[in-house]
């Protein structure tokens, strides 16, 4: 295996990490409007990811460099081209962290609203925003002879590209409402399964179909596994969840993530950022990669660092492992 196929390896291989892990974070943070009565049981909801939140960003932190490094033409056109709605993304994400962390420091009603509602819409817009990206990604976009991107916005505005929004934003709040169940207890943990019930039924609905049309454009016969174990996945969650398993649901959840994750970098290999002007003018993972000396280095640093970094978010989760509810949010907060 050359470098670069290992380093287009294992950047599918973290932001698998990041949409699995922020993906409930996400979820969450839509329901904080859907879920939640009351502010009591939007601050339990906030609770669940308070101390995990800011570690699965790291995911998102470590591809985009790892992406920089050793595929610097991938990174020049990705970040040129969908500049609009990455920085939508980064705008969301700084403002969530700031509502998270402002939101008790003032009794005020009104402040307190504000705050829940940027946690809600800069949770929203960015798992929407994702799963355009990607779809667009695998898709192909105007990419010209020089490398570069070569579109408008309106190029990345496709119904593709929106039902592949609709994909991760349903599926993600699925994996939320799952995740919720796990981590709560009383009422609210008996109606986040009731709502994980529907939405995953809603997520059947858009993603089978996103999944399928993927395939037949892009996919090939690796990809096409990758669809029936997110298929399976989903409907194995869907039923976990019904008989009240929140933790097999939870992990199944993922693996319907983790699959569609990757399926889509299986259909798109060995490109990065296909043409749709024209295939020659497509970025490769072989064209746009950084020199063998360069990977190399990145290799050794990845192999001590990948190990700490998931070791150090494995104590994370089993340190804040237990359940929370209502009671155990004071009455001032």
């Amino acid at each position: 295996m050359h470098l670069h196929d290992f380093w287009f390896l294992l950047i599918a291989f973290l932001w698998t990490g990041y949409f699995f892990l922020e993906g409930f974070d996400f979820g969450i943070g839509v329901l904080t409007k859907l879920l939640a009565r009351d502010r009591t049981e939007r601050r339990v909801l906030i609770n669940t990811i308070g101390p995990v939140w800011d570690g699965n960003e790291v995911w998102l932190i470590t591809a985009a460099g790892a992406t920089f490094a050793a595929f610097p033409d991938w990174y020049a056109a990705l970040f040129s081209g969908f500049y609009l709605p990455l920085l939508a993304i980064l705008v969301c994400l700084i403002l969530r962290g700031v509502a998270f962390e402002y939101r008790h420091k003032r009794p005020e009603d009104r402040w307190q609203r504000n705050w829940e509602h940027a946690i809600f819409w800069c949770s929203l817009l960015p798992a929407f925003l994702w799963g355009a990206i990607f779809a667009n990604l695998v898709h192909g976009v105007p990419i010209g002879r020089d490398g570069n991107y070569a579109g408008g916005l309106s190029d990345l505005l496709t119904p593709y590209a929106l039902l592949g929004g609709a994909v991760t934003l349903v599926l993600f709040t699925f994996h939320g409402a799952v995740f919720a169940a796990l981590k709560t207890d009383g009422d609210i943990r008996t109606r986040a399964r009731r709502y994980a019930a529907r939405l995953g039924l809603a997520t059947v609905m858009v993603a089978v179909p996103f999944l399928l049309w993927t395939q037949g454009d892009s996919g090939n016969a690796r990809s096409l596994v990758a669809v029936v174990i997110a298929v399976v996945a989903l409907a194995a969650a869907l039923v976990m969840n019904q008989r009240g398993r929140e933790g097999w649901a939870f992990g199944l959840s993922g693996v319907a993530i983790a699959a569609a994750v990757g399926m889509l970098f299986l259909a798109l290999f060995p490109d990065v950022m296909p043409s749709s002007l024209d295939p020659a003018w497509s970025l490769t993972a072989a064209n746009a990669a950084s020199s063998p000396y360069p990977l190399k280095i990145m290799t050794w640093v990845g192999v001590i660092m990948m190990p700490l970094i998931m070791a150090y978010q494995a104590w994370t989760y089993w340190v804040f492992r237990k359940r929370i509810g209502t009671r155990h949010i004071p009455a001032a907060h």
